[in-house]
């Protein structure tokens, strides 16, 4: 038990520091990222962000990526996406109704990505309308695929079964840290994201996690799903 407690608390301490943690929030936007592009984010040194980024290679947090003579970083699994972006949720947006962080920029809370899924309250509301349709059933911490949403997927093109033989998580409910609520994420929730980026239904916006929807995906939404945005 002790040596558990020892491995929490040092794993508690990597993630807890400033300038690491900073890290770790830039690089739920799902793509890698090298050293120098960390720095900038966390406001300190190239040498000083490999360091600390060799810390979290380290303790299987992050993973390295060659790329001819650039070395790019990412984390080791969604898992570890899912608990950066777990711990959001803790944040105390308001007491006694005044704020006690920086208010979230409108788009980013409306709709983002969370590592490689759709967040915010597009990504609520596109979770609850999926369920509100008979597409999937919430089971404890899992979402289940129906029969009627397999169809309902396969007719986007995305293939169900193959996604459960991914060494990942098929469908599991992620607390979305502005809405409070769950939205969709494992390896279901990646394609629903792909698809919409595919159909152009959202578009990413430059340097920032915010996905923008587009007329055509407020139309189709509303058409496949009655989902209104």
């Amino acid at each position: 038990m002790e040596e558990l407690e020892n491995q929490f608390s040092q794993i508690a301490v990597l993630i807890g520091d400033k300038a690491r943690s900073i890290m770790l929030w830039n690089l739920l936007d799902g793509r890698a990222y090298t050293a120098t592009e960390l720095s900038v984010c966390a406001n300190i040194s190239p040498q000083s962000a490999s360091n600390h980024l060799a810390k979290l290679v380290d303790a299987n947090i992050l993973s390295i990526s060659k790329q001819g003579r650039h070395r790019y970083y990412n984390f080791k699994n969604d898992a570890v996406a899912q608990v950066v972006e777990s711990m959001a949720s803790l944040l105390p947006l308001q007491d006694e109704g005044k704020p006690k962080v920086k208010p979230v920029p409108p788009g980013i809370a409306y709709a983002r990505t969370c590592y490689d899924h759709v967040a915010g309250r597009l990504g609520v509301s596109l979770t609850e309308s999926l369920e509100a349709n008979g597409f999937i059933k919430a089971s404890g911490k899992e979402y289940d695929l129906t029969d009627k949403g397999r169809e309902w997927f396969h007719t986007l093109g995305v293939d169900t079964e193959g996604l459960k033989q991914q060494k990942r998580s098929f469908a599991h409910q992620c607390l979305d840290w502005s809405e409070r609520r769950s939205h969709l994420a494992g390896a279901l929730g990646a394609s629903m994201l792909q698809v919409m980026l595919q159909k152009d239904w959202v578009r990413k916006k430059n340097n920032t996690r915010e996905l923008l929807i587009t007329p055509k995906g407020k139309l189709e939404l509303s058409d496949l799903l009655k989902l209104k945005i």
